[in-house]
């Protein structure tokens, strides 16, 4: 087959999707596949050069410690906004499918999945409605709660009117501690823990400098795990214990700053309780494919669902490809395995 590998794009979680991207593309070459890679933002591949489709291996891309600088990118490549590089729709058309690597912006809000579905393309993961209603946190929220999957009590705020604003209702109505996310961030990008007012603006601040709207979120105390669901089956929980702080954007994407688990030490209960908040959570959203939910087990066996990737990281610290290692799904046979449930879909 030939498979267009879309990554990179105009987003702060750019560099973990060149990441996923490179190494996706050389898992399918290794299965028999040709292969493009492509930058979707720039139209070209991760070195710069045209992007072809091929069959020779492909150098995996590392991501770095610091957050991509996007406005620095804008002006490097002098594309502003503009979100689809030239001759990438051409490459997408070409292809007899599209592995969607992306993570954040266009990738995972919908925008891209509505535009290759108007053009007839297969491509990896969800479609357009459950790309958006999974990518806003708010309504993910909404949505999990009236299908009955447990999740914090939560506060959206529109940064526009002021922080002062938004510290004020969150003290009125979450008091402390919590968790202050930008409303459609992954990666932990911009996300921080407040126990007091001082904290807490500052947490807003920084949120403030990604997204003009957040999501404040009360923090449950608990394990933290997350569950992947590929196919329709269910996937072992992975344990996440970061070795210092929490598992922000640093500890998930450079190796040794974690402990992961899989399969997580959990009794039956537990486990039970898991599958079928992941289950309930991925039919609500009207996900396809595959997706993986983050959540918090407290001290009662209960699992709080944090949010839903309809586009889990495939890095090599990502956890999807470990769940998925867990029931003897390798690497490379689950990139395939991803694009033909996309052809057959």
């Amino acid at each position: 087959m030939k498979i267009t590998v879309l990554a990179g794009g105009l987003s702060h979680e750019r560099e973990v999707s060149l990441s996923s991207g490179s190494l996706i593309a050389g898992a399918l070459i290794r299965r028999g596949h040709e292969v493009c890679l492509v930058d979707i933002y720039t139209g070209k591949a991760i070195d710069g050069s045209a992007p072809v489709f091929t069959c020779e291996p492909i150098e995996p891309y590392q991501v770095s410690r610091a957050i991509p600088d996007l406005e620095a990118l804008k002006t490097q490549t002098g594309r502003g906004n503009r979100r689809i590089g030239e001759g990438v729709a051409a490459l997408c058309e070409a292809a007899d499918a599209v592995f969607v690597a992306l993570h954040g912006d266009v990738g995972e809000n919908g925008q891209l999945q509505a535009y290759l579905d108007m053009s007839c393309i297969p491509y990896t993961g969800s479609g357009y409605a459950g790309s958006l209603l999974a990518m806003d946190k708010d309504l993910t929220k909404q949505i999990l709660s009236r299908a009955g999957v447990p999740t914090a009590p939560w506060v959206f705020c529109d940064l526009t009117k002021g922080t002062s604003v938004a510290v004020d209702r969150i003290e009125s109505e979450l008091g402390y501690p919590v968790v202050i996310k930008p409303c459609s961030g992954g990666s932990s990008v911009g996300v921080s823990m407040a126990d007091g007012r001082a904290e807490l603006t500052a947490a807003i601040e920084k949120c403030a400098a990604y997204e003009t709207t957040l999501l404040a979120e009360r923090r449950i105390m608990g394990r933290e795990l997350t569950v992947s669901i590929l196919g329709g089956e269910v996937l072992p929980p992975v344990e996440i214990i970061p070795l210092t702080g929490f598992y922000d954007y640093e500890n998930k994407y450079q190796a040794g700053l974690t402990t992961e688990i899989c399969p997580a030490s959990l009794t039956e209960a537990e486990l039970s309780a898991l599958e079928e908040a992941t289950r309930k959570g991925f039919e609500a959203l009207r996900l396809h494919g595959y997706a993986r939910f983050d959540f918090i087990l407290d001290g009662e066996g209960t699992p709080w669902c944090l949010e839903a990737n309809t586009l889990p990281g495939m890095t090599p610290t990502s956890l999807l490809p470990q769940a998925a290692a867990a029931v003897g799904i390798g690497y490379d046979e689950l990139c395939e395995r991803m694009v033909m449930m996309a052809v057959k879909a």
